[in-house]
This record gives structure tokens, C-alpha cells and sequence, in this order.
């Protein structure tokens, strides 16, 4: 009996690809098959990050500006070498407290005399806590802003050589068809206007990108929702846009 679900998480959970046509056109597609891919794998076998630029393994040293870390400045197998959860909100503040409560569920304990800290604090653009295995990382509002943080982020967790980590992106989003204040598993993404990939320009043409989730992922956050908690927890379809007011106004109606 062929397992549809191992199928589903082999290509949503181990591989990372870009539609078919290099040049991002519409008409290309997501393909992948079992035991004959032809995506790029984004993590080497030990379960380490494998980027798809092959130039950043031959710099001298990478500068991850926004997050005022180095490769070369900084020893970020040390510091980050144990990271197993990247979680990210959008204010300081916000993932502050939530590096906090992460510490007390937990039950991790600073060394003595010192105190949480703003890693990038003086990159003045985002701020990240460390808390043993897991990073709260706060990423600004809308899409361009997620968008460098999350190209600095994972080349963080490329040169600090972490092993397997999951990403998360906690907070208030577009719940499609939804009520407010469900608490929502995204199974799928989507744009401005209704599509199921990330488009951006590069070198003067559009380079679209499929948004795949891990749905091994979803299952398992979704067996975890407690049924007497006073509010919905179901896995749906959530929106990101570029734009709070305007870019909301496709499936928000003041």
C-alpha cells in the first residue's frame, strides 16, 4: 500500500524548490518524486543548511549586516551551533516576552549574574534572544521586511552549522475564511492576491517562488491543540502582504 503522507512530507519537509522554468514563469512546476528528485535538497545529510547560492561558501566572510553578525567577526558555531527552533513575531518587544515564557516552558536557566540580551541590538533593525535551543527572532511587518530577515537567518544557521532547524512565524495574520481570533496552523500561503508562491524581481525579471510548508509539521502542531482551550485551533490558509492597509483591502472590508 503506497503511503500518500510519507510522499506529501518527503516533498514538503526534506526538499526546497523553484518552479521548474528557471526563468520563474507560470507554466513551470513543482516535481519531485521519491528516490528521484529534481529539486535542490536544502539541508546536507547530516541535517545541516545547504544554501542554494554556492558563492557564500567561498566569501572571506559573511557579513549578516541587519543582524550585526559575521561569519568572521563572530564564532557562530559557538553561539548558534545548538539552535533547533528559529521562531519570529513582528516587535522586539513581542519576542522578547516571548523568549521569557520560552525560558520558564523549558525550565532553562541563565548562567549566574547574567541577564536575556539583545543579539542585534546594535544593528538597530531587528532584535533576536537566544534561549538554549531556541531563537526568537522579531521580523518587522509585511513581506520585504521578513524577506531579509529570513535571508540572513538562515545563512546564520548555515555557517553555525545547526542541525536540522525549524522554522516558525508566530503572531496575528490573515486567516482566510476564518473568524477572528482563531488560532490558525497555516497549510498554505498565499499572496496579495490569492497566489500560492512568493514573486520578487531579480536583475529586472520576476522570479517566483512556490510556498511550501511542512505538512509532517502542521500535523504534528495540530495534534498538540488541547480541546479545552477557549479558542478554535485549526490548520487553514493565511495571507501575507506587502502592505498592512492597502494590500489587505482583497479580503479585508473596513
Amino acid at each position: 500500500m503506497q503511503n500518500n503522507h510519507a510522499d506529501e512530507d518527503h516533498d514538503n519537509f526534506y526538499h526546497y524548490s523553484d518552479y521548474d522554468d528557471p526563468e520563474g514563469n507560470e507554466e513551470g512546476s513543482y516535481n519531485c518524486k521519491k528516490g528521484n528528485c529534481s529539486v535542490t535538497k536544502f539541508r546536507y545529510p547530516d541535517g545541516t543548511v545547504r544554501l542554494r547560492n554556492p558563492h557564500i561558501e567561498l566569501m572571506d566572510q559573511d557579513i549578516l549586516y541587519h543582524l550585526a553578525l559575521g561569519s568572521e567577526s563572530h564564532d557562530l558555531v559557538e553561539m548558534f551551533g545548538d539552535v533547533k527552533f528559529v521562531c519570529m513575531g513582528g516587535t522586539p518587544k513581542r519576542m522578547e516576552s516571548f523568549a521569557y515564557y520560552i525560558m520558564k516552558e523549558i525550565g532553562h536557566k541563565l548562567p549566574t549574574g547574567t541577564t536575556l540580551q539583545d543579539i542585534s541590538q546594535y544593528s538597530y533593525r531587528y532584535s533576536m534572544f537566544k534561549v538554549g535551543p531556541v531563537l526568537s527572532v522579531s521580523h518587522g511587518m509585511g513581506v520585504p521586511s521578513i524577506g531579509i530577515l529570513l535571508h540572513e537567518i538562515i545563512k546564520l544557521m548555515y555557517h553555525a552549522k545547526a542541525k536540522d532547524p525549524i522554522f516558525f512565524r508566530i503572531g496575528t495574520c490573515g486567516g482566510i475564511g476564518l473568524e477572528g481570533g482563531t488560532v490558525v496552523i497555516s497549510d498554505d500561503a498565499v499572496d496579495e492576491m490569492g497566489n500560492h508562491y512568493y514573486q520578487v524581481p531579480m536583475l529586472g525579471k520576476p522570479v517566483r517562488r512556490p510556498a511550501k510548508l511542512d505538512r509532517r509539521l502542521v500535523r504534528e502542531l495540530k495534534a498538540l491543540a488541547d480541546p479545552e482551550d477557549p479558542y478554535d485551533t485549526v490548520t487553514g490558509t493565511t495571507m501575507c502582504a506587502n502592505d498592512f492597509y492597502e494590500g489587505l483591502k482583497k479580503f479585508y472590508k473596513n
